[in-house]
């Protein structure tokens, strides 16, 4: 029996080490092209270089490292771990002689990646879950916690579990100025949020697709982290090509690769764009979507333009609108609460070059430097508590933008035409008025080329013979677990284990005090005898890829995680640091459990008992090399005694 491969599977197929299938649900090990990090991560990351005795990069020409999570410069000024950060980034790039680091405030870590290294056909593993942005240019982008992309640096490969796909069918022709954002919103509001896309590949394609630029393919897939999706992906098509050759890049490394006509999706989406409306998600989830003309005349305490999702043809129409609206008379109200971050300080430049900048701080707004640290609530601007904020960021997370914040999210376009009267407002009577030539000159785009006449010769991979051997044999976890229950919801997010600013801290002690800070605080305290078991409903830590989560749950004494679901990432990363997990779906469970319930739990067998009832419930046990690094009390001790984990490690780094 043969099936044909999808676009994601065909890059496995090209990266694979060893023998193996890839079958949904096996697991595979491979090549990997690109690690990247902030600084925030490698401040985690450097706990297992250490712990692994600092051995060499496997490619010190192939680790991406930009300072940008929490480096606006008044932080960077007064405050001493943040300064801390800035430092050991610096120190670790002259040490290992990286070639690919971008000091604080040069770049947004996603922006320059895509734009000057990301290639086609290429496996990457960021230390972030926003890494699913560089699927815009055909390559296999995911983010994983700190300890798997240190690791896969070290060595060169990782170990991936091949996950169902969806494909997602765009059909329709949208208005001039109905970009990314909307687009990505509409698909958010139509598959919701850690739902169809839960731990799968979304593959994006139709005829609608091959019209979008790279930038918006960006947009996209950056915020299929808000799908729950493990990676998103375009094919690479001519515009891919026009795009690299734009920046210079004549890509002799890139694979192209494309999905064969018979690729086995779990279910194909269509999703029509004719007459799509410029989309807005109300708070606390990015999938709350509505119509611009829904929630007109919404008041505004602040409005900001940047983020990584945030792309160069968005910040150059948010000023031209601006200035058309100048031109009509509108003058903005008095407030200090506008600001605009371009993603890299060449997009900074490309708005001061032609005057743009200026168009900005007319219409009120302070323009930032590159940095993620509004978006994320960690540095000395943020948000205030019960502040309504119009951004074209992509989480709208409680307190995300900082305690008490309120996100609505939407396109540049939408929040430029908000922000002179601090009140959502339509930006379509203007994008339709937009110079369009002018607009794609300033983009350095010539339209009258068409991507269409560049010929692409796309690589003939072999359809698969499916396997069904067992190649997920692993070793078991063993022990008991007796603890109190804590009880949460579905779609509990990593923002809420642990808020963004405090995510500058490694220590995993300080880390659990801070568990739940705004969500529950005094968790800690309420672990009695220090350990606990958390029961949660689905998408259990969706959101942020970083470890932090993991380590401040350890640090307040969690001893189990038994949910519904996981969000993929999260889980691997709570096996990583040893901390076992269990899936039940038993309705009759969550019903007959509360906080404070007792119980009693076998980690070789997933049973669980309920105390003082005769109730015993089954749960779903991690399996292949998740049990195996469980089993070996985590991925560092999995690594040093072999188990499954690569061992192309170059000591005396």
């Amino acid at each position: 029996m043969t099936a044909g491969l999808t676009l994601t599977q065909k890059i496995l197929c090209t990266h694979m080490v060893g023998s193996g299938a890839v079958t949904p649900g096996s697991t595979v090990r491979v090549a990997v092209d690109w690690t990247m990090a902030s600084e925030l991560a490698l401040n985690g990351m450097m706990s297992t270089f250490e712990r692994l005795g600092n051995p060499r990069l496997f490619d010190k020409d192939r680790f991406y490292l930009a300072v940008d999570h929490t480096v606006d410069p008044v932080t960077v000024r007064e405050n001493e771990k943040t300064r801390r950060l800035v430092a050991l980034c610096q120190n670790f790039a002259k040490a290992n002689g990286l070639t690919a680091f971008y000091d604080a405030n040069e770049t947004i870590m996603h922006t320059r990646f895509y734009r000057d290294h990301c290639l086609p056909g290429q496996i990457v593993l960021g230390a972030d879950s926003h890494t699913t942005s560089h699927g815009a240019l055909g390559a296999l982008a995911i983010g994983l916690g700190g300890a798997d992309v240190a690791i896969a640096a070290l060595t060169g490969e990782t170990w991936l579990e091949v996950p169902e796909a969806i494909s997602v069918v765009y059909e329709g022709e949208t208005a001039f100025g109905i970009g990314g954002k909307d687009i990505i919103l509409h698909t958010l509001g139509t598959l919701g949020r850690n739902r169809a896309a839960l731990e799968r590949t979304v593959e994006y394609g139709g005829p609608a697709a091959a019209g979008f630029t790279t930038d918006t393919r960006f947009t996209i897939c950056n915020m299929t982290a808000e799908l729950g999706g493990m990676n998103g992906i375009f094919e690479p098509t001519a515009e891919t090509v026009r795009f690299l050759e734009s920046r210079g890049r004549t890509a002799p490394d890139a694979r192209f690769l494309r999905a064969d006509e018979d690729a086995d999706y779990a279910e194909t989406i269509r999703i029509d764009l004719h007459h799509l409306s410029p989309k807005v998600a109300k708070p606390f989830s990015p999938d709350n979507v509505f119509d611009v003309e829904d929630v007109t005349d919404q008041a505004l305490d602040g409005c900001f333009i940047g983020a990584c999702t945030t792309t160069e043809e968005e910040l150059v129409l948010g000023g031209m609108l601006l200035d058309l609206m100048w031109q009509d008379g509108h003058r903005p109200v008095p407030s200090s609460r506008r600001l605009v971050v371009p993603g890299d300080l060449e997009i900074r430049q490309l708005l001061a070059d032609t005057g743009l900048d200026k168009v900005y701080e007319r219409a009120g707004y302070r323009i930032g430097v590159p940095g993620c640290h509004l978006c994320l609530g960690v540095g000395s601007e943020r948000a205030g508590d019960g502040e309504i904020w119009l951004s074209s960021q992509n989480r709208n997370y409680r307190n995300r933008m900082g305690k008490g914040s309120l996100a609505w999210l939407s396109s540049a376009a939408t929040v430029a035409a908000s922000s002179y009267g601090m009140a959502i407002a339509d930006p379509r009577p203007y994008l339709a008025r937009i110079d369009q030539n002018r607009y794609h000159n300033i983009l350095g785009r010539q339209p009258s080329t068409a991507p269409a006449a560049i010929e692409i010769h796309y690589e003939n991979i072999p359809a698969m013979k499916v396997d069904h051997q067992d190649a997920n044999k692993s070793a078991s976890l063993s022990g008991l677990v007796s603890a109190g229950v804590q009880k949460f919801g579905d779609h509990v997010d990593t923002d809420a284990i642990i808020p963004g600013e405090f995510c500058n801290l490694s220590d995993w002690t300080e880390l659990g005090e801070h568990c739940f800070e705004y969500v529950r605080p005094g968790m800690k305290e309420s672990c009695t005898s220090g350990n606990t078991i958390i029961v949660a409903g689905e998408a259990w830590g969706s959101g942020s890829a970083r470890e932090h989560a993991a380590w401040a749950l350890i640090g307040a004494g969690v001893e189990l995680v038994i949910a519904r679901g996981f969000a993929a990432t999260h889980r691997r990363n709570l096996v990583n640091e040893g901390l076992p997990t269990l899936v039940v779906d038993d309705p009759d469970f969550f019903d007959l459990v509360d906080d404070g319930t007792q119980l009693q739990v076998n980690l070789a067998t997933g049973s669980i008992r309920v105390a003082d009832t005769d109730r015993i419930f089954q749960g779903q046990c991690p399996a292949g090399e998740a049990a195996s690094i469980l089993a070996s009390g985590g991925v560092i001790a999995a690594l040093k005694q072999g188990n499954g984990q690569p061992t192309r490690i170059t000591n005396g780094g």
